[in-house]
């Protein structure tokens, strides 16, 4: 038998495969720990899942970019959950915190500033060195 592994700070277990992945209604990381984090080296940020790198990639974002994207959805934006995110099928869980937020951006081909609505998942490591970044991507819909 396999035990699910948490890479993240939160101390308890991830659920069983299939297992419900709801945490919570309240942040798991306060806001002041994450920015303490952040304002160590933009390096504490790490994308931890393939669609998140994809996603970065995308939208060009370096850590930096997703580094002032996790401190502006802390300070604007709306929290959404806590929820357990697996990073692959059958590997390692970390206890996430989700945020969803508007950002306005110039937008040089329409010449002009435009609001794009981005969505934001992040865990502190259980080192409480690093910030897993799970999800950084515009918002579907």
């Amino acid at each position: 038998v396999r035990y699910p592994i948490n890479l993240s700070a939160y101390g308890a277990e991830p659920p069983a495969e299939g297992g419900e992945s709801k945490i919570g209604a309240a942040p798991l990381y306060q806001p002041q720990e994450v920015f303490n984090l952040l304002a160590g080296s933009t390096d504490a940020v790490r994308p931890w899942t393939r669609k998140c790198i994809r996603d970065m990639r995308r939208l060009s974002l370096d850590n930096e970019d997703a580094a002032h994207l996790i401190e502006e959805a802390l300070r604007t934006g709306r929290f959404l959950g806590a929820e357990w995110c697996q990073q692959k099928p059958g590997g390692p869980w970390a206890a996430c915190d989700a945020y969803a937020f508007t950002r306005k951006e110039w937008v040089q081909n329409a010449y002009k500033e435009m609001a794009f609505d981005y969505y934001i998942k992040f865990s502190i490591s259980k080192t409480g060195k690093l910030l897993l970044l799970v999800s950084c991507h515009l918002s579907e819909g």
